[in-house]
C-alpha cells in the first residue's frame, strides 16, 4: 500500500456545501435557489491496494509521478431554501490517467524493484462524489446564520493499472494489469452558515463541516472562506477538504481532496 498525490485544476459548477446560505433579508415564505461556479485546485491523495490477479503478484504503486493528466472533470450543484428549511444536492466527477516509463514507484509482491529494473505503468482513476442533504436553520440573525444539515454521500471510485518491468537485457517476464473499484454510501450530519461583517454587511465568511459513516469507517468534509455580496449573487474564495477512511480489507484504504477554490454564486 502506497500513497499517491496529484494536483488537478478543476473548472466546476459545485456544491451547495460551499455556497453561501440565503440572505435573511429575503421573504421567508418564498423559495430561493442558488448555484455556484468554481475553479478548484485540490491536492488529491490516498492509499490503494491492487490485489493478486490471475495468480500473479500483488502490486503496490506510488502514483505521484504518474497521475499528472486531468482528462475530464464535472461538478454541478443545486440548492433551495424556504424559510428555515433547505435542500441541496451536488455531483462531482473526476477522470485522470497518465503513464510513466522507467519509473521505480512500483513494488511487486511487496518487494522493491532491483536497481537494474524499472517499470512502465499506465494508471487511470475515475470517481463520482454525490452528496444530498436537508437543512434546518437554527440561528437566523442579521449578521450570522447557522443551519443543521443531515443527508447521504456516495463515493464511487475505480482505478485501473497496467504495468511491465524492463531490465538491462530487455523486457523480463513480469507484467500484468489490475482493477479495483467500489461504492461507499455514508450518512452525514453537520452544520453550515455564514457570518457577515463590514459597514454595509457585504463581506462574509462562509463555513461548512460534516462527518459521517456507513460503508466507510469515517468521512468528513470541511470548508472555510471569505466572500463579497452583490445584488445578483456573491464572489468568494474558500478552502475545501474532503477525507475518507476505509477498512483495511477494502482495496482503497483512504482518500482525500484538499485545496483552494474561487467562485461565483448566483441567486435566483
Amino acid at each position: 500500500m502506497k500513497i499517491w498525490n496529484i494536483r488537478a485544476c478543476v473548472m466546476a459548477a459545485v456544491a451547495a456545501v460551499v455556497a453561501p446560505t440565503v440572505s435573511r433579508a429575503e421573504t421567508p415564505d418564498e423559495w430561493r435557489f442558488g448555484a455556484t461556479i468554481y475553479a478548484w485546485m485540490p491536492d488529491m491523495g490516498g492509499s490503494t491496494k491492487f490485489p493478486e490477479s490471475g495468480g500473479g503478484s500483488s502490486v503496490e504503486i506510488t502514483a505521484s509521478d504518474i497521475l499528472n493528466a486531468l482528462n475530464f472533470a464535472f461538478m454541478g450543484a443545486f440548492n433551495a431554501q424556504k424559510g428555515r428549511w433547505g435542500i441541496a444536492t451536488d455531483v462531482n466527477y473526476l477522470d485522470l490517467s497518465d503513464s510513466a516509463k522507467r519509473t521505480r514507484n512500483l513494488t511487486v509482491g511487496g518487494v522493491d524493484l532491483p536497481v537494474d529494473i524499472t517499470a512502465k505503468a499506465d494508471l487511470g482513476i475515475t470517481g463520482w462524489l454525490w452528496t444530498t442533504e436537508g437543512s434546518y436553520r437554527v440561528v437566523d440573525k442579521p449578521d450570522y446564520t447557522m443551519d443543521l444539515v443531515a443527508g447521504v454521500r456516495l463515493l464511487n471510485l475505480a482505478e485501473d493499472l497496467k504495468w511491465s518491468l524492463t531490465g538491462d537485457i530487455g523486457v523480463i517476464d513480469q507484467k500484468g494489469k489490475s482493477h479495483v473499484s467500489d461504492n461507499y454510501w455514508d450518512g452525514i450530519v453537520g452544520v453550515k452558515g455564514r457570518a457577515t461583517f463590514g459597514d454595509e454587511k457585504k463581506w462574509f465568511v462562509p463555513y461548512y463541516v460534516d462527518i459521517g459513516t456507513g460503508d466507510s469507517d469515517l468521512t468528513w468534509l470541511g470548508m472555510l472562506g471569505a466572500g463579497y455580496s452583490f445584488e445578483w449573487g456573491d464572489v468568494l474564495g474558500v478552502w475545501r477538504y474532503v477525507d475518507y477512511e476505509f477498512s483495511s480489507k477494502d482495496p482503497i484504504q483512504d482518500l482525500y481532496f484538499n485545496g483552494p477554490a474561487i467562485g461565483v454564486t448566483f441567486h435566483f
